[in-house]
């Protein structure tokens, strides 16, 4: 765990976002006090863009009484 003050998390924002991304999680400081912790968010969406197509696909869904999938194929040319 990776501690910063926070003037410099400040001037730091990006790189620090590039750590936690990466699975760093960091402590900023004020005064020698801790008063954040910036850690990795637990990403429970899977991720495989065919898995959520497939899930879209399953679902009853529609949109303007049209189906997910005509919605898909509509703008495809044949």
């Amino acid at each position: 765990m990776k501690t910063i003050g926070s003037y410099e998390a400040k001037t730091r924002l990006s790189e620090i976002l590039r750590e936690v991304e990466a699975g760093e999680t960091v402590i900023v400081t004020r005064n020698g006090n801790a008063v954040a912790k910036i850690s990795p968010v637990k990403n429970e969406v899977q991720r495989d863009p065919r898995a959520a197509m497939a899930r879209l696909l399953a679902s009853k869904v529609t949109l303007g009484g049209r189906s997910i999938s005509e919605l898909r194929d509509s703008g495809r040319k044949r």
